[in-house]
């Protein structure tokens, strides 16, 4: 029987996008709620987060233990991992883009060398689940009811 697992996060949107507000929080209480505005997302600086910096957050980290496993696989566990993701929302076209996330990992693992740790890179990206999702795509069914 295979196993499924279930994370849920739930946002709450009031008011128009261009000047409402919102939050975002996870079911089981440890995200959240974070605060979530427009004028971040269109590159004007507040204390509130973006899809986008939410996005970044799941895929460094999914990044990160992806190439943890690879690496101790390979008998070369990382004694620490920094890995930074950047992505980059496109709003010059008649519907925003993501073009590109940049994933920059620094990293300190005892016995690699730079031909090991580039095909570690190499194997993480195929084995990090956020990193399939966005190449190769996923179902996703929207539903909804008034109420």
């Amino acid at each position: 029987m295979a196993k499924q697992v279930q994370q849920t996060a739930t946002t709450v949107w009031e008011g128009t996008i261009a000047r409402g507000h919102g939050t975002v929080s996870g079911a089981r209480g440890v995200l959240g709620p974070l605060e979530v505005d427009m004028p971040n997302r269109l590159g004007e600086a507040t204390d509130k987060t973006t899809p986008e910096e939410l996005l970044a957050a799941a895929h460094s980290t999914c990044f990160a233990t992806a190439l943890g496993t690879v690496l101790a696989g390979l008998k070369l566990p990382p004694e620490r991992l920094e890995v930074r993701a950047v992505v980059t929302l496109d709003l010059s076209g008649p519907r925003s883009e993501i073009p590109l996330i940049e994933i920059d990992v620094t990293a300190d693992v005892p016995g690699a060398d730079d031909a090991v740790f580039a095909e570690a890179l190499a194997e993480a990206e195929q084995r990090c689940l956020i990193s399939r999702v966005l190449t190769h795509g996923t179902s996703i069914r929207a539903s909804g009811r008034l109420g």
